[in-house]
């Protein structure tokens, strides 16, 4: 098969992602070119980009999901591939098959593998025959209420109903009494609607106790696929991610070896090509079963990128222009612990509720083994049309105690003022002994919660408070001392020292 380089890629997305695409591009000598909404006008990746072109209103329906918008930008600013990072339209069979349509390659599988992937019925099918285990459920959509309520005594209590074009926690239910099938079904059915377009139904036995763990796979054009390893995706609110490691402290390499060779088999099943991920959800018992494959890169990619030592967004790119993967499962090894923190502009105190706004100050954490995705800066104004996910924070370690380790120094380092965030809910986290034990599973939050939104006497604002009052008492010393011609006093108990004993004694 002819390769044929890419020269410039438009990057049909916006934020972190963007920018992290960009990046490998610029190092492989590819021009870029950015879209932006109305919102993102002085967004960061507008910036970065060679080229940036307004693609419409703030609305990503009128802009970032606008297929029409975006190949016509592709054509017009001369760009040869177009990476479309994740959300928006990375998983969307229409979008790739336009771009092909259009003579412009699309880095990513191909449509027929994202339509075939993209419906969770049609994936399961494909997972017997390949003979993945899957979780047992149903293998074909619900038509009644009366069908739905049969399948489930046979399957037996509990189950989850799942929207077959579903993600993200959109058009799911747990069921646990048969009193509650008919508004979980019909709860279900309407948010799947709303969500994916498509009110499709299945049934899977629901896993008690369960963990969430995913496979990085790679493929090229060739029939050559291989895995890099899983990530550990256990610490969840609302079915989203929010703390991802690598490697999973759970698996024993046995376990590790057999769930990768069904990863690679599930993509092959697929006749998948580029970058991919195969999700599995185990119990207690390391009994795994399969659960779904996103057909994109994946938000956690990096901690896969800092332990395997492979840029993931090169690999799609060059599978993309044809060429063989340049390594065999073999070759591929693990080396040290990562872990990766979602920061993200929520209000911790009040439900987690976005909490958009401008940007004041902003102290990234620096330092031997950390990397911080980001997209935001000082004056920066977030907007309330798109995810409030502000920046991915990952570090390395040569143990999974250093990495955590190290994670809390970051999460202390990183200071962002004007907006509320979750970064000390993340440091909580980090504290946690059933995940400095490794011993947590998807129930992880809400079985510490009253520990990870509590606030103790060392809390960030204290110290904050603290160092504000040391700040003014000094200058109230420097005025006295330009009439005394005495310096501040630096005897005894420091000054920050004094004011935060003072401020914790007074709460």
């Amino acid at each position: 098969m002819e390769q044929k380089p890419i020269k410039k890629v438009l990057v049909a997305n916006r934020g972190e992602i963007a920018i992290r695409v960009m990046r490998s591009c610029r190092e492989m000598g590819i021009e870029t070119v950015a879209v932006f909404s109305d919102a993102d006008r002085t967004a960061m990746h507008v910036r970065y980009a060679n080229e940036a072109y307004n693609i419409g209103p703030a609305p990503s329906s009128e802009s970032y999901l606008n297929i029409d918008k975006i190949i016509d930008t592709a054509k017009k600013s001369g760009s040869d591939a177009i990476h479309p990072g994740y959300g928006f339209l990375s998983e969307n069979s229409t979008f790739s098959r336009r771009c092909r349509k259009a003579g412009i390659k699309f880095i990513g599988p191909s449509p027929e593998s994202i339509e075939m992937m993209g419906d969770k019925i049609s994936a399961r099918k494909k997972m017997i025959a390949a003979g993945v285990p899957v979780v047992p459920g149903t293998t074909e959509k619900l038509t009644s209420e009366a069908k739905a309520i049969k399948c489930i005594k046979e399957i037996g209590l509990p189950v989850m109903i799942k929207a077959s074009s579903g993600g993200g926690g959109k058009g799911m239910r747990l069921v646990k009494l048969e009193s509650e099938i008919g508004s979980s079904l019909r709860a279900a059915r309407s948010e799947a609607k709303t969500s994916f377009g498509d009110d499709s139904l299945y049934i899977e036995k629901y896993i008690d106790s369960p963990h969430h763990i995913e496979f990085q796979i790679l493929a090229d054009q060739y029939g050559n696929t291989v895995h890099l390893f899983e990530r550990e995706c256990s610490v969840q609110r609302r079915h989203q991610k929010v703390v991802e490691e690598t490697p999973s402290p759970l698996l024993t390499p046995e376990v590790r070896t057999a769930m990768g060779e069904c990863a690679v088999a599930a993509a092959k099943a697929a006749n998948y090509e580029g970058a991919g991920t195969i999700e599995f959800i185990m119990d207690e018992q390391l009994n795994y079963y399969f659960l779904e494959m996103n057909t994109r890169l994946q938000v956690e990619h990096p901690i896969t990128e800092r332990v395997v030592g492979v840029d993931l967004v090169k690999e799609q790119i060059r599978i993309a222009e044809g060429a063989k993967l340049p390594f065999k499962q073999k070759d591929l090894k693990q080396s040290g612990h990562s872990i990766e923190c979602r920061i993200i502009a929520e209000d911790t105190k009040n439900n987690f509720m976005p909490n958009p706004g401008t940007i004041t100050h902003i102290t990234e954490p620096y330092g031997f083994g950390i990397r911080c995705d980001s997209y935001v800066y000082e004056g920066y104004t977030i907007p309330i049309y798109y995810d409030s996910l502000i920046s991915k924070l990952i570090v390395w370690g040569r143990t999974r105690d250093e990495a955590i380790d190290r994670m809390r120094r970051a999460l202390f380092e990183y200071k962002i003022t004007g907006i509320k965030t979750t970064i000390r809910f993340l440091e909580r986290i980090m504290d946690t002994p059933d995940f400095k034990n490794g011993t947590y599973n998807t129930h992880f939050i809400e079985k510490n919660s009253e520990f990870l939104l509590s606030d103790g006497i060392c809390d960030r604002s204290c110290e904050d408070m603290a160092m504000i009052a040391t700040f003014a008492q000094y200058l109230s010393q420097f005025e006295i001392s330009k009439i005394t011609n005495a310096a501040p006093s630096e005897k005894g108990e420091s000054n920050w020292k004094r004011q935060l004993r003072k401020f914790t004694a007074r709460i």
